[in-house]
Order: structure tokens, then sequence, then C-alpha cells
């Protein structure tokens, strides 16, 4: 039998207040998701003066890319360069920057989606979210 790392609530507090500080300190008004390795829900948050629509996005582009085991902007690039037939795949409907997974020994064990500012910038507080935890 395998074994395999998992979040625990700690690991959780302490990517969802770095992906916070992060969005804080530039000023960002975002949702951050944060589901486990299946996509599942682990933590919403929603800072003051964000979109409503972004708690509906953040967390798809989490599950697209815990699901996808990448990064969700390479599905929005696949699109973008031709390859539509993907925008119509199963279980992926958030297939637009900022969907990050986090990576533990080799083993994706979750990811952090947000949305509420310009594309790059959501990938920005996801990445900073998931630095926090000293990987």
């Amino acid at each position: 039998m395998q074994t395999k790392p998992v979040l625990t609530l700690e690991d959780i507090k302490k990517i969802a207040a770095g992906a916070e500080a992060e969005a804080v300190a530039n000023g960002w008004k975002v949702v951050i998701a944060i589901c486990d390795d299946g996509g599942h829900p682990l933590w919403l948050q929603r800072l003051d003066g964000a979109a409503p629509v972004s708690a509906h996005i953040a967390p798809a582009k989490a599950r697209t890319a815990a699901l996808g085991r990448r990064e969700s902007k390479i599905y929005e690039d696949m699109i973008n360069n031709g390859r539509v037939s993907f925008a119509r795949a199963p279980e992926l409907d958030g297939m637009l920057e900022g969907g990050v997974p986090i990576v533990v020994n080799g083993e994706v064990v979750g990811a952090v989606g947000v949305s509420g500012v310009k594309s790059a910038e959501d990938a920005q507080i996801a990445k900073a979210g998931i630095a926090a935890l000293g990987l």
C-alpha cells in the first residue's frame, strides 16, 4: 500500500494567510479557494469588496488545477491556441489562469484558486499562499 501527504487544517490556514497577505499588500479584492487533491473544497475566503461571481470562479480554478495536476493557465493557453475542444472537458470549468496545484514531494495534494483581479495577479496570490507552507 502506498502513502501520500495530505493537507491539514494548519496547512490550509497557512496557505490562506499567505494568499490573503499578498492580496492585501497589493490592495486586491479577491476570493481565495483551497481544495484537496480530488477537487473537494477545504477553504473559501472572500475579501471585503470582492465581486460575488469570484466566489464561484476561484473554487473552479482550484478544482481544475487539482484534478488536472497542473496550473489552470495551461488549459487557458491550449484553448487560446486553437484547441477549443478543451473548453468542454468534463469536470474542468475553471480553465482560466489563477489555479495553482500544491505539490509536496512530487505529489499534488490540493490546489489554490484565486479570482478577482487580473489572471496573472490571481496566480501570484495563489503562489504566495503556497509559498507560505515553506516547502
